[in-house]
This record gives C-alpha cells, sequence and structure tokens, in this order.
C-alpha cells in the first residue's frame, strides 16, 4: 500500500483558488420577480408611500430570499438614518458630493425602512416627521442632501426589523472595530426598551458579543484602543441568556473590567517608552504577553470572560519591562496601537 502522501503547502504569495460557484441554483428566475400579487402589508406600503408624496417606481421580489421590496423615490426631508449607527464620515461624504455632482447622476438607491412612530422630527422640521429610517445610506443621503436634492431613490424593505440588521447590510463604507462596537450598542440599547429579548435573539444584528462590551467601553473612553483587547474578548465574550435590560448591567462591568486593565496595560506601555522603545505595536505586544489563551493547550476547558481578565490583570501586574528588548517588540507584529 503506498505511503501517505504529504501535504504541498501552498507557497507564500501564491494565487488563491476562488470559490466554486453552488452546484444547485436557488431563488428565483428573473421573470418570477414579479410574478404574484404583493401581500397586503406592501400594498399598504404602497399607499403610505404615495401619500408621502412619493413615488413607487417598481414593486418585486429580490431575487435571492424571495421577499417583497419596494422600489421608490422618496421626500428628502422625510429620511433620516437609524439613530443607532456610526457618525458620518466628512472625508467620505465629500468625495461622494463631489462624483455625484461631477458626474450629474445619482445611480446607487440607498436602503430605507418605515421608522416606527417616535422616529423623531427631520431636516426640515416644518416638513413633518421622519417616516424612513435608512441603515445603509447615510453617506448619500447627507450628499444629496447638500447638493440640494428634493428627493432620494430607495429600496425600502416593508420590514421594520431590518433596519437592526444594519452590519450585515452595510456595505457602503466598511467599518472599522470602533464603528461596529459603537452601532452596536446604540442599537442594543434601542433593542433593550422593546422587549424581554436576550442577546442571542439578536445574534445576526450583533454579529459578535465582543462587540458589546466593546461598545460600552468606547462610550466611555472614546479613543480607546479596542483593537489589542478584541482577540481575547472574542474567545472569552458570549451572549448572554437573561434579557438585555437586566444584561447590560453586567456588560457595563465587564466594560470596567476591560478598561481598568487597559489602565494597568498604559502603565507599562509609557514604562518601555521610558525606556527608549518606541512602536506603534507597543499596547498589542503587552497585551499579547499577559495574554492567557495565547499558548493554551486545545483541549483546555475554555476560560471565562472573569477568569481571563483575572489572570491577565495578574500577568500585567507581574510584568517587568526592564526584561524587554526590542527585537522583542519587532518580532511580535500585531495591531497598530489607536491614539489614547
Amino acid at each position: 500500500m503506498p505511503g501517505k502522501q504529504p501535504k504541498i503547502s501552498r507557497a507564500a504569495g501564491g494565487v488563491r483558488r476562488r470559490r466554486q460557484p453552488a452546484r444547485a441554483s436557488t431563488g428565483l428566475a428573473a421573470i418570477e420577480l414579479q410574478a404574484a400579487a404583493p401581500p397586503a402589508e406592501v400594498a399598504e406600503l404602497h399607499r403610505t408611500i404615495e401619500r408621502d408624496n412619493g413615488k413607487v417606481l417598481a414593486i418585486y421580489r429580490e431575487p435571492y430570499g424571495g421577499r417583497w421590496v419596494v422600489l421608490a423615490a422618496l421626500p428628502i426631508e422625510l429620511v433620516d438614518p437609524t439613530p443607532f449607527q456610526r457618525n458620518l464620515s466628512d472625508m467620505h461624504v465629500r468625495k461622494l458630493e463631489l462624483v455625484i455632482g461631477k458626474i450629474g447622476r445619482f445611480l446607487d438607491p440607498i436602503i430605507a425602512v418605515p421608522a416606527p412612530p417616535e422616529g423623531g422630527k427631520g431636516v426640515e422640521e416644518a416638513k413633518g416627521y421622519v417616516k424612513y429610517w435608512t441603515p445603509n445610506g447615510n453617506h448619500r443621503l447627507s450628499a444629496m442632501r447638500t447638493l440640494g436634492a428634493k428627493s432620494i431613490v430607495a429600496i425600502v424593505v416593508p420590514e421594520p426589523a431590518a433596519a437592526y440588521q444594519i452590519l450585515a447590510m452595510n456595505t457602503e463604507k466598511a467599518h472599522n472595530l470602533r464603528e461596529k462596537s459603537l452601532e452596536v450598542i446604540r442599537m442594543y440599547k434601542e433593542l433593550a426598551r422593546l422587549d424581554d429579548a436576550t442577546e442571542e435573539t439578536y445574534a445576526l444584528e450583533f454579529e459578535e458579543p465582543a462587540f458589546i462590551t466593546l461598545g460600552l467601553c468606547y462610550e466611555e473612553r472614546p479613543r480607546f484602543s479596542g483593537g489589542a483587547y478584541h482577540p481575547v474578548l472574542k474567545r472569552v465574550d458570549a451572549f448572554l441568556k437573561k434579557p438585555m435590560r437586566a444584561a447590560i448591567e453586567l456588560r457595563r462591568k465587564r466594560a470596567k473590567t476591560v478598561l481598568a486593565l487597559d489602565d494597568q496595560i498604559v502603565e507599562q506601555v509609557e514604562a518601555l517608552k521610558a525606556k527608549g522603545l518606541t512602536s506603534p505595536y507597543l499596547k498589542s505586544f503587552v497585551v499579547a504577553r499577559v495574554n492567557p489563551i495565547r499558548f493554551r493547550p486545545k483541549d483546555a476547558a475554555p476560560l471565562s470572560f472573569d477568569e481571563a481578565f483575572d489572570r491577565m490583570a495578574t500577568a500585567t501586574a507581574k510584568f517587568n519591562p526592564e526584561k524587554i528588548k526590542m527585537e522583542d517588540v519587532a518580532r511580535s507584529g500585531g495591531t497598530v496601537d489607536e491614539a489614547g
């Protein structure tokens, strides 16, 4: 019997094989997208848009999941971003203003959902209340407002719950860790008011439990270096099973634990700097050195949040900057430390 052939590793810099298309087709064929009558709630959304002085351009089912959506032109003053999403990037908005103004076309519809009754007043308050939220399109909306547009084209999703799928839906501009975390904690607080749902109920919307804890850290300390702690939190932070309105108190305690550790880490980083070590990776280096999971055996029982951060606090207190050399830091690589 021939011996087992050794694995041939892909050469560094080699071409990664593309994923193959699914063998079985799914969703709807093009001719099926309008091949049925829309349900009552979509017909009612059609009437609502027309009452709001908007114009329905098409009603169809999106091709993958077959859910009904409405393509419509909405009065721009009736549309606002969801209140829990990231802040605008001025640079990105200015770029959109320049491009849209230069080519004289707006070709990329925003995503919108019906806003709740308490959605609040719009940009032009005299014209009434906000009727639609956009979870994906805030930068385009802002650019069109600045350019003086009267209306904006939107794909209106009938289900308001889609507004809370913001991280999964928002492809307009890549989120960094801070933006993701702040969006999640703002969304968390909004959802916690609605019912007694647990965090797991919104696992898709939140993506990771770590984003909840980090979001509270960023709210407390806007220039917090979350990237240094994210790898640890991904391993030890889990969705809590109690209702979110109660769970948020435990989340706040976890955020305080992370920030207290960060204070310890900063002291050690300053000691390394005083010794003459300069690197954008110093904080990540220290965190990696005190990370109890880094070399933990695969068959060992997983650590809880409290166990992991208790061990990190103890290890940080014992950390000796005098034993660290510049080559140690250089070998570690890691995440560039955020300012602050």
